[in-house]
């Protein structure tokens, strides 16, 4: 004897959101390979170009951890796209300054972006687009804008005591 699913009573957003948000994430980073960089490489490039900014303060930018803003730093400095730099405000903090071939990669990616975007956004009927940024928007900004509080796992090669 089977036991039935429950039934939904609302759509089943969490699907919704990680199937275009994974979808999104394949097209934007086929898109960029395009201009050999990825969608890591270019959030550096874009946001240290607006303004003196750290590691730490990028990887924040970009959610990522210590360890990928690293080598992301790393491949973009053996690109010859970005290099680390002393602060000019804090001698103790290094700055990640964008090369002039790493900000003509940030224009040409900024494009490559936008064109992605612009095909998602195009893909609904024009009344409806302007509707939808709107209330992306509003949700990240709102309701789904800090992540709630998860209990700590436990990652697999750690031994328990």
């Amino acid at each position: 004897m089977t036991t039935p699913a429950p039934v939904r009573a609302l759509p089943d957003l969490s699907f919704l959101f990680n199937h275009a948000a994974h979808v999104l994430r394949t097209q934007m980073a086929a898109a960029l390979a395009e201009v050999g960089l990825t969608s890591r490489m270019h959030c550096v490039l874009v946001h240290a170009l607006e303004e003196e900014r750290t590691q730490i303060q990028l990887a924040e930018i970009g959610d990522m951890d210590k360890t990928t803003m690293v080598a992301t730093v790393d491949a973009l400095e053996k690109a010859g796209l970005a290099e680390r730099r002393p602060s000019s405000r804090d001698r103790r903090a290094r700055v990640i300054r964008v090369t002039p071939a790493g900000a003509e990669a940030a224009a040409r990616s900024q494009e490559i972006v936008d064109r992605v975007h612009g095909a998602v956004l195009d893909a609904l009927p024009e009344d409806e687009r302007a509707v939808f940024v709107r209330a992306m928007n509003r949700l990240v900004d709102g309701h789904l804008a800090v992540p709630a509080a998860a209990p700590a796992t436990r990652r697999a090669r750690e031994r328990s005591t």
